[in-house]
């Protein structure tokens, strides 16, 4: 009996995950658990109605008073987890706090009422994580083939995403989220058909707007994401499933929306029997989904049954596993590449200096001890380093440093894309210092990571310094506290000795380590 309860093995317990979203007109918590073959069961969903979009898109900053009732429900999801003993959380916030000139205070107020670190993501974040969770769900046979866009109309903003053969090309913030448009529009005051019509000529003139950004004519897949459509396809077309999605025609849409535009949102929440602040951003939520529709070719709107939340929660899941996501990989690679082809970068001297900078990165893992997303990091700044160029030869680290800080990046984080930025900056001329105030407001570990990847970019740099790409192979190896670089064949390397001469001078600094190139001529 012993030897059979020493041989048994008790199954590991599963983990525990959440993640709050901080909206215009909510603040929602999925609760869920990870399985230990993997599969991820949904505990609880929690959802309690604040608006923090009334105030921001009307008058531009948060309300005191509203900034204590999102606490006051933080604060309760905080002892809901603690109940739970969730192990992983992470919450965010989209446009309502992302363009309220007090976003930084309520973000404070949070994080010391609760403990809740808040981040404020991006578009292209909002994007990425809407795509991740339809992807998931419906899978490369809805989303692989052909021109796709992927809809979800928020209380701020609509997250437009257009795909090509499962990859995303594009993503864009449309200004018409339901909250944000009746706000402007001061539609509460309007009878329901006046407000319709003033909602409808808004999204109009916004995605026109937008239309020689965004090729609509050329999609021939729709597929809207949240609560509105879902609501459309259940009430007039086929309602969306696990795995599979709704699904309402052009025609059908027309008729629901025709119905409802002539009645307010206390009739909309008795006739339907759905919650008042639903009924309110029913209209203007399907009314953006018709207008985006009859841009495209497709006849149909496809419905996930799906939201950004569920992807925040696989985002969670997958770094839980510590398994490198392929197709983030790609998409950030793919949005650096196209910024960099935006503004015209040496496409050959961009790759072979990340070709390099990857390299040394892999050669000197034991110094720097930095892991999978910081080599990712690396490569972005090494595909964008010279950017700046597009405004002036002169200084142009210090204007690469600008375009991408005021870029969006697929896949990086606001607080990622600033070390990015910042390792550009210092892919020449100064090291970082003091005075430099851009670096010196990032956190200390931040600093850390953009010292030591700046230190490889300026390696890589000027190993390519005259352009012609003829280092294709080298090895490492550190001796008497420097680091050699052996590079096969007998091509002149005059200006890279003299450019590494200069700008290993960081290498030094951060890694303790005097650089040279050395060459070995082939044997014929």
């Amino acid at each position: 009996m012993a030897d059979s309860d020493q041989n048994h093995k008790t199954a590991p317990a599963a983990e525990l995950l959440a993640v709050i979203d901080i909206g215009s007109n909510s603040i929602r918590m999925v609760i869920g658990q990870v399985l230990p073959h993997g599969r991820l069961d949904i505990l609880e969903r929690l959802w309690r109605a604040v608006r923090l979009g009334q105030d921001t898109f009307r008058a531009g900053q948060l309300r005191a008073e509203t900034m204590r009732s999102a606490v006051s429900i933080l604060r309760d999801y905080r002892r809901v987890l603690s109940t739970y003993g969730v192990s992983r959380i992470r919450a965010v916030a989209t446009s309502a706090v992302r363009e309220a000139a007090n976003s930084d205070t309520f973000i404070d107020r949070v994080l010391m009422a609760t403990g809740l670190e808040v981040s404020v993501i991006s578009v292209t974040e909002e994007g990425r994580l809407t795509v991740l969770a339809a992807r998931e769900a419906l899978g490369e046979r809805v989303l692989g083939r052909g021109k796709t866009a992927v809809v979800e109309v928020g209380g701020g903003s609509t997250i437009l995403n257009l795909m090509d053969n499962g990859e995303i090309t594009a993503s864009q913030s449309l200004p018409t989220g339901s909250v944000r448009m009746q706000e402007v529009l001061l539609t509460s005051t309007e009878r329901a058909e006046q407000a319709a019509k003033l909602i409808r000529q808004q999204v109009v003139s916004a995605v026109t707007a937008f239309k020689s950004l965004l090729p609509l004519s050329s999609v021939r897949t729709f597929i809207a994401v949240g609560g509105d459509a879902r609501w459309a396809a259940t009430e007039a077309g086929t309602p969306p499933g696990p795995k599979e999605p709704g699904s309402i025609s052009r025609e059908a849409l027309d008729a629901l929306i025709e119905t409802c535009q002539h009645q307010t949102a206390d009739e909309l929440a008795r006739i339907y029997k759905m919650a008042f602040t639903d009924a309110e951003t029913i209209v203007p939520g399907l009314l953006v989904c018709q207008v985006l529709l009859k841009s495209t070719r497709a006849r149909r709107m496809l419905v996930a049954d799906v939201s950004m939340r569920d992807g925040l929660l696989l985002d969670l899941v997958r770094s839980t596993g510590g398994k490198p996501d392929d197709t983030i990989h790609r998409e950030v690679i793919q949005s650096a590449q196209s910024i960099a082809q935006k503004y015209r970068v040496d496409a050959k001297h961009a790759e072979q200096t990340r070709r390099l900078a990857l390299r040394l990165f892999d050669e000197l893992a034991h110094e720097h001890r930095l892991g999978e997303r910081q080599r990712l990091l690396l490569e972005v700044a090494a595909i964008l380093h010279e950017v700046g160029t597009f405004v002036s030869s002169r200084a142009h680290h210090k204007h690469s440093y600008y375009l991408i800080a005021n870029s969006e990046i697929l896949g990086l984080a606001q607080d990622e894309l600033a070390v990015v930025a910042n390792v550009a900056r210092y892919h020449r001329r100064s090291r970082p210092k003091r005075s430099h105030t851009e670096y010196t407001m990032l956190p200390r570990e931040r600093r850390t990571v953009v010292s030591k990847l700046a230190a490889l970019l300026r390696v890589a740099d000027a190993m390519d310094i005259s352009r012609t790409q003829q280092i294709d192979d080298f090895q490492c190896r550190i001796d008497n506290n420097g680091l050699v670089i052996t590079v096969s064949g007998g091509g002149d390397l005059t200006l890279e000795r003299r450019a590494l001469a200069e700008l290993g001078d960081m290498l030094q600094d951060v890694y303790g380590l005097d650089v040279r190139l050395e060459q070995t001529v082939r044997q014929m």
